[in-house]
């Protein structure tokens, strides 16, 4: 999953012959998983149709203050539109264009929401040899990137002139790759390396029969989207679950047992700055696991168990620089039990919910969670969905992590 899914990318496309590019790029902010909407200058439209580009952005395209032929001649909210936007791509950026944007004229739609707009804004040059280096672009250039807008560099190579040099506009794939790393480089967690521990684990009894719980692994999985999200390269080490990811910057070790958890945690430990182990492991196993199928014979069967090496503590006692953050789920003296915990293990950080709150616990979508750091700073959060429960962990970290 890139870092742009869910986010919405405003295009805008003016008067080059680039422009025919931009439906690769719709395509690829699609595929991506944003949302895409694009405003083009009127005359954009004798290089690529705005029916193509509607078609492949699934979304009307804007080009007029209001929609001529339509009899109610309605208004095109630049203002909305600029509100709209996570990030706004001008690709081709004319020369003609980025002057009017370096000086603040406004004289079309395009225009008008670019001085709007209050997102990240990125543009992509395209023109002749001759017109890119003019002292006047340069100026432009030098104008735009003191606002703050960001310049996806030209490329050399054969022009529509005929000449060879540089003006060409990047190529889509190029284009997404540095808005994707750019916003990594910017994000609180990039650079950090994070180990997530989710999900059940299974002790086997026999070949068929296990001992496990009822953890889905939905806030684990949650908490790796939302790190990765933030920059970090996420390993996250699952128990057997439905849940699934499509991240790149996560790497999935699936295991079963409590003790494939402990080699998995412990091989990569090292060499993690934050571990946050949420993961619902087994506290005992079958002393003794059959080889081969237990038959139905007896009215009881006796089971010996015996403790599973407990990773928390065991990271607890070996962490260096690592920011370590432990889960406790009480249904009694749930504060007191959890404190306890966050001191005996070593940790920095213990996130306690309860399965008295109603919305809370396994196999839910919601989680209601109380946060203890290792100041004994107690902070209660209101019920919410998984998803919102990881950022508020994780903003937590952040904190302290740069702190």
């Amino acid at each position: 999953m890139s870092i742009l899914s869910g986010k919405n990318i405003l295009l805008g496309i003016s008067a080059g012959i680039a422009a025919y590019k931009t439906a690769s790029l719709v395509r690829l902010f699609i595929k991506a998983g944003a949302n895409v909407k694009v405003i083009m200058t009127p005359a954009s439209k004798d290089f690529i149709t705005p029916l193509t580009l509607s078609t492949l952005s699934k979304n009307p395209v804007h080009s007029t203050f209001t929609n001529e032929d339509d009899d109610n001649e309605v208004w095109n909210n630049h203002v909305e539109l600029g509100l709209w936007a996570n990030y706004f791509i001008i690709a081709p950026a004319t020369a003609n264009t980025m002057s009017k944007m370096a000086n603040g004229t406004c004289d079309n739609l395009l225009l008008a929401t670019y001085l709007s707009a209050k997102c990240p804004v990125y543009f992509a040059p395209a023109m002749d040899l001759d017109m890119y280096k003019h002292p006047s672009t340069l100026e432009s250039f030098n104008k735009l990137k003191s606002f703050g807008n960001k310049i996806i560099p030209a490329t050399s190579g054969e022009l529509a002139s005929g000449l060879v040099g540089e003006g060409r506009l990047a190529e889509p794939e190029d284009i997404i790759a540095f808005i994707e790393n750019d916003i990594i480089d910017q994000l609180p967690l990039r650079g950090k390396k994070v180990l997530i521990t989710a999900g059940p684990t299974y002790e086997a009894i026999d070949p068929v029969r296990f001992i496990g719980n009822h953890s889905s692994g939905k806030m684990g999985f949650e908490i790796a989207k939302a790190s990765a999200n933030l920059g970090a390269e996420v390993i996250l080490v699952s128990g057997p679950t439905h849940q699934k990811v499509n991240h790149s910057l996560i790497h999935v070790i699936p295991v079963t047992s409590a003790q494939e958890m402990y080699d998995a945690t412990h091989l990569h430990f090292k060499d993690v700055d934050i571990a946050i182990l949420s993961a619902a492991v087994a506290d005992y196993k079958p002393k003794y696991a059959a080889s081969q199928k237990i038959k139905k014979k007896e009215t009881t069967l006796t089971l010996e168990l015996e403790k599973t090496k407990d990773i928390l503590a065991s990271l607890g006692e070996i962490k260096t620089k690592q920011y370590l953050v432990g889960f406790a789920l009480e249904t009694n003296n749930e504060l007191e039990n959890a404190k306890a915990k966050l001191k005996k293990k070593n940790l920095n950080l213990i996130v306690l919910n309860s399965l008295n709150d109603k919305g809370a616990g396994f196999k839910k979508e919601t989680n209601k969670v109380t946060l203890i750091d290792a100041e004994d700073k107690v902070t209660e959060y209101e019920l919410k969905s998984k998803a919102d429960v990881a950022k508020d962990i994780l903003n937590v970290i952040i904190k302290e992590v740069h702190a």
